[in-house]
């Protein structure tokens, strides 16, 4: 785990090791094999309950540290309320609140997977494991020292003791997949820019190829030649040249159409020559949050062998204010061969989404396209943080989409497409401006997104301006960026394309 705490499976028979994790509702109700773990205790769960009010409520939590008749250095009881039926993500949010609860400080640690009515099925504990692998998730690789009174992680023994080993980590193997795929979203957009640049981001892509991914690279000359004026016109003020990545996974039948999923990658955003205010720009390193999802996305598929063809292209550029940079007023030619006429130098991610999507429609041929991009704040304005911004030209993508989201806990809200919005990004000297004022700022990004979808391609366009950066703080994300569209976008596939 990111936080050097190791999670693994053990049988109830074992020897509990470390501070003890159990679970009980309410009226202090216990599971058999956990009564039978706290037996040489006595009554003290009964009067450590009553001295702290603790009656086994939802979400509440009993802390004895040093309890007589246990070897454990702590034991924490958690609260289960009246259980009734809990579904996935309520034992994925379990497993990230029950890691919450054992102190970084501590070596080992074992928790019972058992409610009042037995062992926890497999599902379940696999579910409640990949929720404490993304509440473990720590950033603190350039931090050499620590506050006063904060824990020193040090390397964690994490048990789970459940009523099947076997059968709980074959069904753990693809959500370990899946938290990886995700860890490695968080690592990328949490990097500072001076570390992560185009060419280090391509370098990280490569380690794909472990997997069986085939990663293809495009750099400057090749894009050139391709026509990809709206792409390049981004990058041209960075001393750090742009690239084109495009990785597939072929786990579906041979020939089959691929899925497509296009990341906006802005290693950095000044704005370029319409520069941004100084205040937060800091953040600007994550404006490749899109990318950094197609990434773990690929990684995800990849790694738990997903039988479907998968196409991931992110366009990673850096966004300087430098005498090479483009200005506002000039006119790019995007490989589409429609003219753009740049507006603001600020609005460029949907110029390097414009290439992208032309690209992989026109060459891969491929069933639907999904882009991701911290695009606007405009959606922050619409939507807060608790959902991304979801456009599609196509009702049935939409609405997996949304099923998705509410299965992955990732949630998306569906905004308006209409042509009349087309009439805001009308340019007096080129085919489209790229930038439209104020008004309906996140449906106008997606308006003149939408004009470099080809042939016609079902197409859905996620702006995660909100959700990825400064993301919520939840049972199992305590990170500035979730990796937000990773599990939405596995869970998708999973649940709609597989074959």
């Amino acid at each position: 785990m990111s936080d050097a705490r190791k999670l693994e499976f053990a049988p109830f028979s074992a020897s509990p090791k470390g501070v003890l994790v159990v679970f009980c509702e309410e009226g202090l109700k216990l599971g058999r094999v956990t009564a039978k773990a706290l037996s040489g205790t006595g009554d003290l769960l009964k009067r450590a309950a009553a001295a702290d009010r603790f009656t086994g409520k939802s979400g509440s939590a009993l802390d004895i540290v040093a309890p007589a008749g246990l070897s454990a250095p702590r034991l924490v009881v958690l609260g289960l309320g009246k259980p009734g039926k809990l579904g996935s993500q309520d034992f994925v949010k379990l497993g990230g609140a029950v890691l919450g609860k054992i102190p970084r400080a501590a070596s080992e640690a074992t928790i019972i997977a058992e409610f009042s009515a037995g062992a926890l099925k497999p599902e379940q504990v696999a579910d409640m494991a990949f929720g404490a692998r993304l509440r473990g998730y720590t950033f603190d690789r350039y931090k050499t020292k620590r506050k006063e009174g904060e824990d020193t992680p040090t390397k964690t023994n994490i048990a789970l003791a459940v009523g099947n080993v076997a059968a709980s980590q074959k069904a753990f193997v693809p959500r370990a997949a899946l938290a990886d795929g995700v860890v490695i979203a968080r690592d990328l957009i949490n990097e500072p820019a001076n570390v992560l640049y185009p060419e280090e981001f391509v370098r990280r892509c490569g380690g794909l190829k472990k997997l069986g991914v085939a990663v293809e690279v495009l750099d400057v000359p090749a894009m050139k030649k391709l026509g990809m004026g709206a792409l390049l016109g981004v990058g041209q003020g960075s001393v750090h040249d742009s690239r084109l990545v495009v990785m597939r996974w072929n786990g579906g039948k041979k020939g089959a159409e691929p899925l497509a999923f296009i990341g906006k990658g802005v290693c950095f955003d000044t704005g370029g020559i319409s520069i941004k205010p100084a205040a937060g720009m800091e953040d600007m390193k994550g404006d490749m949050a899109g990318a950094a999802a197609v990434v773990g996305l690929m990684h995800a598929l990849a790694a738990r062998k997903a039988r479907v063809n998968v196409v991931g292209a992110i366009g990673i550029v850096e966004n300087m204010p430098d005498g090479k940079a483009q200005r506002p007023g000039d006119i790019v030619t995007s490989m589409s061969g429609q003219t753009i006429e740049i507006i603001n130098t600020d609005a460029e991610g949907r110029l390097v989404l414009a290439d992208v999507l032309w690209y992989v429609a026109k060459r891969h041929k491929p069933k639907f396209m999904i882009d991701l991009a911290t695009l606007t704040g405009a959606i922050i304005v619409a939507l807060g943080q608790e959902h991304a911004g979801l456009f599609a030209n196509d009702d049935k993508l939409a609405e997996n989409l949304i099923r998705a989201g509410a299965a992955s806990g990732e949630k998306v809200w569906r905004m308006p497409l209409a042509p009349e919005y087309d009439k805001i990004m009308d340019s007096k000297f080129a085919d489209v401006k790229n930038a439209g004022g104020r008004y309906a700022g996140a449906i106008t990004a997606a308006q003149f997104i939408q004009r470099f979808v080809a042939d016609k391609t079902p197409w859905a366009h996620l702006d995660i301006a909100g959700t990825a950066l400064g993301s919520p703080q939840t049972e199992i994300n305590k990170s500035w960026s979730s990796g937000f569209g990773v599990m939405l976008l596995e869970r998708l596939v999973a649940d709609n394309y597989e074959r």
